[in-house]
């Protein structure tokens, strides 16, 4: 059987190196209200990676805006890594899938990378 027929090594949806600036409401870790703007790395239909100042905890609720259509969407932190310039790698997932909310066409769920 082919690995990528393999359930545990497919995502969920395809991954797509987008660098755009995403607003971000959160509770920083002293629990007031905050916004930033933060710059994504990496995203799907089901959330994506994103470079950031505030400090959240992992399974932290946090509203997100699309500040080219105003769009918002509700997610969590999924996992936080550390950055060599002191901010954070925050990889979140959207409370539901939401492929519109990015300025991107993702591939069918039919296309398989292996060929015909």
């Amino acid at each position: 059987m082919a690995t990528s027929s393999n359930p545990i090594n497919r995502r969920r949806s395809e991954r797509v190196m987008l660098r755009m600036k995403i607003l971000v409401n959160a509770q920083n870790i002293e629990r007031k209200r905050q916004q930033e703007e933060a710059m994504t790395q990496v995203v799907n239909a089901h959330g994506g990676l994103m470079k950031m100042r505030m400090e959240l905890q992992v399974g932290q609720p946090m509203l997100l805006v699309n500040p080219q259509n105003k769009v918002e969407q509700s997610c969590r932190v999924v996992r936080i890594e550390d950055t060599a310039d002191g901010g954070f790698a925050v990889a979140f997932e959207f409370d539901k899938p939401n492929p519109k909310f990015w300025p991107v066409v993702f591939p069918p769920e039919d296309w398989n990378s292996a060929g015909a």
